[in-house]
């Protein structure tokens, strides 16, 4: 089954984690995969050359989505590349943990510059090739720190708070138009990220998500490939929460 078949998906932040998960899932779909990364050159060419055996066109950016101009510029060479955009899934993110009261200003405008400002400036430029085709799919990866927030991580929070309202906005103000925009916030997903802490920590954390188990980033991207798909036609302005049951 090819649910992607045809489609062009643009997916930033793809050289690790759930991103690379979801380019690789999407390519086995069928779609044409362009992504993004940005320090992380030689996962990024990496990928590249493993999605490529999916037989789809691959081609990876690395880019900076939190500048304006520099989504405007990635934007318009995957519709050159391409020649068409289908699918955006605004995946990057970034993490500068700490207390409010010790937190910089440095620390805040770092993160809400890569989560949340990035969605922006890639959404903005997305749209219009979007619009111009009447149908998208827009996928903006929050998280549940950003309903629920989350101690030491007041940027975070904030970053991942407001895509859930920037997403909820476009698809009352794109719903007419046949383009299409949902949030994922992923719980407890086991990354490279998260294998950094501590066995004991770990084991706490899992036993506290009602499912007992840290999620995978296959299971993010099975969603990811629900919303990006045709089986979610009438689907918009949601958040799925792929969380184990631990916001329930």
């Amino acid at each position: 089954m090819s649910l992607l078949q045809g489609k062009v998906a643009l997916i930033t932040g793809a050289s690790r984690g759930i991103g690379r998960a979801m380019a690789r899932r999407f390519a086995e779909e069928g779609a044409q995969v362009a992504f993004t990364y940005l320090s992380s050159v030689e996962k990024g060419q990496a990928l590249e050359e493993e999605l490529s055996a999916f037989g789809g066109k691959v081609k990876g950016y690395r880019s900076d989505a939190s500048e304006y101009k520099a989504a405007e510029e990635l934007v318009n060479q995957v519709l050159t590349d391409f020649g068409s955009l289908d699918v955006l899934v605004n995946n990057a993110g970034i993490t500068r943990d700490g207390l409010l009261m010790r937190m910089s200003e440095e620390q805040w405008d770092a993160v809400i510059n890569v989560n949340l400002k990035s969605v922006f400036n890639l959404t903005k430029a997305a749209i219009r090739p979007m619009m111009k085709a009447k149908a998208g799919s827009i996928i903006n990866l929050t998280s549940v720190v950003g309903i629920r927030g989350n101690a030491g991580q007041a940027n975070y929070a904030a970053s991942k708070a407001g895509i859930i309202g920037f997403t909820k906005s476009v698809a009352l103000e794109l719903g007419s138009r046949n383009i299409r925009s949902n949030a994922i916030a992923p719980g407890f997903i086991e990354t490279e990220m998260t294998g950094e802490i501590n066995e004991k920590a770990l084991e706490e954390w899992k036993q506290s998500i009602p499912m007992k188990r840290g999620g995978q980033p296959d299971e993010v991207a099975d969603c990811a490939l629900f919303l990006a798909s045709d089986l979610s036609r009438y689907i918009t302005g949601q958040v799925l929460q792929v969380d184990g049951g631990m916001l329930t």
